[in-house]
């Protein structure tokens, strides 16, 4: 696929936000009136998936995962996942049925439509205040209470193009051990070839996922915060230079 050309690039992904705003038109009706009340968000979450769904087909982008082990889905978890591209939260929803939320920057509010109900229905914090990246993990230990998981890119943002995987920050693993719940490690090797944020860089294609084992807390202390923080790093790193290698993504493109 990589025989495609700037002009191409630039129309394909005009053609990927333009997808965005029809999923969300057609479904419209459904996800406007669960995204009210904060006690129907189980319900909007249906419609989320469907939604990721429409826009990965829609734009040419095929789901493709490993498990090394699958969810309940009537349990709570945190979703870790290394943060490269826009299409990591249609991922995301579209892989994992167990109900959970985002915690993501506000910058995506600023999206027509999409940022509406991004909004409405999930985490937002300003990454220049570290007052507010405190309380947005106080508002997700509540989310847990009610039995609603979270996801949470734990680089902290998505790392500059050249950059493989970023430092982890601690607000998702604390958050685990306090609340004594599973972490998901998930890997995306392709995402960031697949639709990077570079304006003329992309191409439809199979977009891999390989979900880890869980990593479930053993203790409440500091020292398990560390291991499992830095055993999600590990899981993740790992599975990027495996998926990365010449020979494996020949065979999947």
């Amino acid at each position: 696929m990589k025989w495609i050309g700037a002009p191409f690039v630039f129309l394909w992904k005009l053609w990927f936000y333009l997808g965005i705003a029809v999923a969300i038109l057609l479904l419209y009706p459904f996800i406007f009136v669960t995204s009210l009340k904060p006690e129907w968000y189980p319900r909007f979450f249906v419609f989320a998936r469907a939604w990721a769904w429409i826009v990965l087909i829609w734009t040419g982008l095929w789901p493709r995962a490993k498990w090394g082990e699958r969810p309940d889905k009537k349990k709570v978890y945190i979703i870790c996942a290394n943060h490269t591209s826009m299409i990591d939260i249609m991922m995301t929803l579209a892989l994992f049925p167990n109900c959970f939320l985002f915690i993501g920057k506000k910058e995506l509010t600023k999206f027509p439509l999409f940022g509406y109900f991004y909004r409405k229905t999930n985490l937002l914090v300003d990454r220049s205040s570290l007052r507010s990246r405190r309380d947005v993990f106080d508002r997700a230990a509540v989310k847990i209470d009610e039995g609603i998981g979270v996801c949470i890119y734990p680089e902290g943002g998505v790392p500059k193009y050249e950059v493989d995987l970023a430092p982890f920050k601690n607000g998702a693993f604390r958050l685990a051990v306090e609340k004594n719940i599973p972490i998901i490690p998930v890997t995306y090797p392709d995402n960031k070839r697949h639709l990077p944020f570079e304006l003329f860089k992309g191409y439809p294609g199979v977009c891999r996922a390989v979900i880890s084992p869980f990593l479930v807390p053993q203790e409440q202390s500091e020292a398990e915060i560390d291991r499992l923080r830095e055993e999600s790093y590990l899981l993740i790193s790992r599975e990027l230079r495996e998926y990365r290698k010449p020979e494996m993504v020949l065979n999947h493109e």
